[in-house]
């Protein structure tokens, strides 16, 4: 079978509307009666049939780059793997690009993927999900910007279980509040103000930003 499943190709930053947001979801479960799921600041997907919980281990396949700095795709990617271990939602493993496991499943850059290769990477990977995307864009200080579109699969029959396509801009004003209520959440009220400031200059520490949003939307 030729059948895909895909995510769809590009979503404009803060500009979707909410009736075009649920067709893409419908689009991206491939059938009728799933819906989408929006929170502050990202344009998610999260399939309403499906407990998380059930899934015993997903592989975090590291993130394909499409920016010029080499260097963030790892950075992200065990990012999100410390983000989502927080969550406790299921096991966690990382595959980098490089590894010969990875690279022995010949897969492209395509995003969607045949059920035949589906199945190629449950036996291959030994885990029921596989998490993968592409760092969509990067752009370091004084504008720090992050773009991210992933996906969940479950890997036992081919269901889209989560997706995600946004892109993050610390000069946005929405941007600049979830980041003072997320320092606020995750640090001393009294150190507050000064890691909010430090997230404007550090692009690892917006990076830890993005990872938690990300993760909160599982």
């Amino acid at each position: 079978m030729n059948k895909r499943i895909t995510i769809q190709r590009r979503i404009k930053k803060y500009e979707y509307p909410a009736a075009a947001l649920l067709l893409s979801a419908l689009l991206l479960s491939g059938c009728n009666g799933h819906r989408a799921s929006t929170a502050p600041g990202d344009y998610s997907y999260l399939n309403p049939h499906t407990n998380l919980t059930s899934i015993g281990r997903v592989a975090i396949i590291e993130l394909d780059n499409n920016s010029s700095y080499p260097q963030v795709s790892t950075d992200i990617t065990d990012a999100l793997y410390q983000a989502l271990q927080k969550k406790q939602v299921f096991g966690l493993s990382i595959v980098r690009q490089h590894d010969s496991l990875w690279r022995s499943l010949q897969l492209d850059d395509d995003p969607g993927y045949t059920l035949e290769e589906i199945s190629a990477m449950y036996k291959t990977l030994k885990c029921d999900g596989v998490l993968v995307g592409t760092i969509t864009e990067f752009k370091p200080y004084p504008h720090t910007t992050i773009g991210l579109r992933m996906k969940l699969l479950d890997l036992r029959d081919g269901q889209l279980l989560w997706a995600i396509e946004q892109v993050w801009d610390s000069a946005d004003k929405k941007t600049e509040r979830r980041i003072k209520n997320y320092f606020k959440s995750q640090k001393r009220s009294d150190f507050a103000p000064m890691y909010q400031d430090l997230v404007a200059v550090s692009s690892l520490e917006f990076i830890k930003f993005v990872s938690y949003e990300t993760a909160e939307t599982l």
